[in-house]
């Protein structure tokens, strides 16, 4: 088990989880996974554990950050130096993430401060997601020569409309209220109530899964947490959105520029920040999720980052890959200047992009074969 991840299970059959990497925002390392697979697993089997919540630990203690994601830093040296568990890293995530989203338990995610990435794949299967005026909510991968994985296809493709492809391809940071309206959060807490709310986990009386969320919901009820955005707040201008039903990226671009406006202006800036290939490969990989059921999003999304980290249908090993040059720019050498290739969204090409949605596996031997 691993000493970044505390577990304990309270007397009234609560599992509780508390990561404790703050210095990282609680990025997942494998040890993590492992420890998070083991535990939900073990309290899934066993019939006196009626729940479990989870939570990360801030800089100043309980709550404050969530998940950043996964340890993007270790994702470069693996890759660098072909460390295998770099690929057991990527199996084992993706297969917590169909445990969670397949949980027969209520799964409670305190999603305070830092979600991103990795951290929506760890609670955006749960039964109640909970975010308050300190979160930042994001699937940032185009940002890193990635794309939103942990599930992101296949959650982010069944928001409203087409707000999934907005936040899959710019990697917009969003709050609470946005959360709401687009059913990626449930309830909206002040973040001064979780410690209260952590506590009273502790006490509900249920003997049952049923009766705890039945429990726990009266708790929130009384609580006044909401469970719809704040009265007028429009999360997303009209021909943003609009933009995004574009039939391909090139369709995008030409639907902002006509718009002319700020809002539309500001998202095509960010748009072109982006990996250029990977938003093309994004928008393929939302438009075909939405159709999938989810353990094939993720088997999709297994060959995805194969293919990531392991270029071959470009030409390029594993140091030339676009994921490699986008953690390096961000957060090893820090110049938040990655040399993409190509350098712009009007570069790309159907035969860069389609390979990517060729699994290197036959079905037999996937590495997520098993997850039904």
């Amino acid at each position: 088990m691993s000493e970044l991840v505390h577990l304990e299970r309270t007397p009234n059959g609560v599992g509780r989880i508390t990561l404790t990497r703050p210095k990282a925002l609680n990025a997942l390392d494998l040890g993590m996974v492992r420890a998070l697979t083991q535990a939900l697993r073990a309290w899934r089997d066993d019939p006196t554990v009626v729940a479990v919540a989870i939570r990360g630990i801030g800089k100043d203690g309980p709550f404050g950050a969530f998940c950043a994601g996964g340890d993007i830093r270790f994702f470069h040296q693996a890759a660098l130096a072909g460390d295998a568990r770099l690929e057991d890293f990527f199996t084992e995530e993706y297969a917590l993430n169909h445990l969670i989203h397949t949980y027969p338990k209520p799964y409670i995610a305190f999603m305070d401060g830092v979600v991103m990435g990795g951290g929506m794949g760890i609670s955006q299967g749960g039964r109640w997601r909970i975010v308050t005026e300190r979160t930042k909510m994001a699937m940032p991968e185009t940002n890193i020569g990635l794309f939103p994985d942990v599930a992101g296809g296949y959650f982010l493709s069944r928001c409203p409309g087409h707000v999934g492809e907005y936040l899959g391809l710019t990697g917009a940071v969003i709050g609470a209220d946005a959360a709401l309206a687009w059913g990626l959060a449930d309830r909206a807490a002040p973040a001064a109530d979780l410690p209260r709310a952590w506590d009273a986990l502790a006490q509900l009386d249920a003997d049952s899964p049923a009766a705890f969320d039945a429990a726990w919901v009266a708790w929130m009820d009384a609580a006044g947490w909401r469970s719809a955005p704040v009265a007028g707040a429009v999360p997303l201008a009209s021909e943003v959105q609009a933009a995004f039903a574009a039939p391909d990226v090139a369709g995008i671009v030409a639907a902002l520029e006509a718009a002319g406006t700020d809002a539309a202006r500001h998202t095509l800036t960010v748009l072109r920040q982006r990996c250029p290939l990977m938003v093309h490969v994004v928008l393929q990989q939302i438009r075909r999720a939405r159709g999938m059921t989810l353990a094939d999003e993720l088997r999709m999304e297994r060959d995805l980052v194969r293919h990531c980290f392991h270029p071959h249908h470009l030409g390029r090993s594993p140091a030339q890959s676009e994921t490699v040059e986008g953690i390096r720019a961000l957060a090893v050498d820090k110049d938040h200047q990655p040399r993409w290739n190509p350098a712009r969204l009007e570069d790309v090409t159907p035969a860069m992009v389609e390979p990517f949605f060729v699994s290197p596996w036959p079905a037999y031997a996937h590495p997520l074969r098993d997850v039904a």
